[in-house]
């Protein structure tokens, strides 16, 4: 049987990357409210269950990587079909808190083994160095995902109820996304010998990997990045709406605002797909961190035009996504590759559980402009920790 291509491979983790942020991360969006009406149980309590679900995704991040590392991403990510059908399964079936935030925990880890930090390591232990552009295209895919599945779950819920759209996404997570992972996934080389070389002529080679003391400090420098940047990017995910009304917007104005958002994170990462095997993801980082620092910092000053502020916002989280995926890559090489992003991925989804709870507390003390003073504070330190990250890696 031919070994399925780089072009098929994307596509089919496009589309299990769209399903399984649909049915986990997004899921609470559009059902938190139903559910609440249907059983009493407070706001908080239900929204809480995605935190318990992201804890979960951050405690198994570092064994799936190693994982991917020894075995290839083929297990791992049909592993994941098969724990979100679970925990969606039970989720559907859950009357009481414990087994709602059960339910949460089966698919937390699910998250943990599917999503981005997953697929990207999967492509990483597939193509080695040539994997930059694979990750870039397939967060142009995942950038669907809400446009996807949030008018996907409202129709369900509409018609079937919460427990039903639960269902029905637990039987997508089987009958679909599990048969495309077994089924177009490359087995892995075993990995004594290492991911494929690089084919002559398909593109620049990476920088040599940072060695020592150098490669160390780089590491720490990365994750306090990312994990900056996944504390500013759950806390407004949680909070936008709330922060925009607190400029004196109304609840409508406000929701038009935000969906400025998703174009600009897409057409940031299309013109990223478009241009950047010209320059190192070194600057598609710094790129990300100044664009969002500069939309926070606007928000802040109460400048006049928004959208603007939620522009340069959304831009510089969504080309974040892909320097997540392809700065490893570049500065540590692709050997280890998805056990070092186990590593990154876990500060990262603790600081994502943790963050709107933090904002929540922040807002209810202090008023949006706490949050926003604390977010800023985060971009701007996030500033100087990829300006000492640059000085760590280039060239001597």
């Amino acid at each position: 049987m031919k070994k399925p291509g780089p072009r098929l491979v994307i596509a089919t983790l496009g589309v299990t990357q769209i399903l399984a942020w649909g049915c986990s991360f997004y899921l609470p969006a559009v059902l938190a409210r139903p559910i609440a009406a249907d059983t009493g149980w407070s706001l908080g309590w239900i929204v809480g269950g995605l935190s318990v679900g992201l804890l979960a995704a951050g405690i198994v991040s570092p064994k799936v990587g190693s994982t991917i590392d020894a075995k290839g991403g083929r297990p791992v990510l049909i592993a994941s079909s098969i724990l979100l059908g679970a925990g969606l399964a039970t989720l559907a079936l859950a009357h009481s808190l414990p087994v709602y935030m059960l339910a949460w925990l089966l698919t937390g880890v699910g998250m943990g083994t599917g999503l981005y930090d997953a697929a990207f390591a999967t492509l990483g232990r597939l193509y080695g160095k040539r994997a930059r552009s694979a990750i870039t295209t397939l967060t142009l895919w995942g950038g669907f995902a809400s446009t996807v599945c949030w008018p996907l779950s409202a129709y369900l819920v509409e018609h079937l109820g919460w427990r039903g759209a639960c269902a029905v996404y637990a039987l997508i997570q089987v009958f679909i996304s599990l048969p495309l992972h077994a089924l177009v996934i490359p087995k892995a080389i075993p990995a004594a010998h290492g991911p494929t070389p690089p084919a002559a002529g398909q593109g620049h080679p990476s920088p040599a990997a940072l060695t020592g003391s150098r490669r160390t400090r780089a590491f720490l420098l990365l994750a306090a990045i990312l994990t900056f940047g996944a504390m500013t990017a759950s806390m407004i995910g949680v909070h936008l709406l709330t922060l925009l009304q607190a400029r004196g917007l109304e609840l409508a104005a406000a929701v038009a605002l935000g969906a400025l958002v998703g174009p600009s994170q897409v057409g940031a990462r299309i013109v990223e797909m478009a241009f950047g095997r010209h320059y190192h993801p070194i600057w598609t980082m710094v790129a990300s961190v100044a664009l969002v620092a500069a939309g926070v910092i606007l928000l802040v000053a109460g400048f006049p035009i928004l959208a603007l502020a939620l522009a340069l916002y959304g831009a510089g989280n969504g080309i974040g996504s892909i320097a997540k995926g392809t700065l490893p890559l570049a500065l540590f090489g692709p050997f280890g590759y998805a056990s070092l992003m186990g590593k990154l991925a876990m500060p990262s989804l603790l600081a994502q559980a943790l963050s709107p709870s933090i904002g929540a507390i922040l807002i209810e003390w202090g008023g949006a402009d706490a949050a926003l003073r604390l977010l800023s504070g985060l971009t701007c330190l996030n500033l100087g920790l990829v300006g000492l990250l640059w000085v760590t890696t280039r060239k001597r």
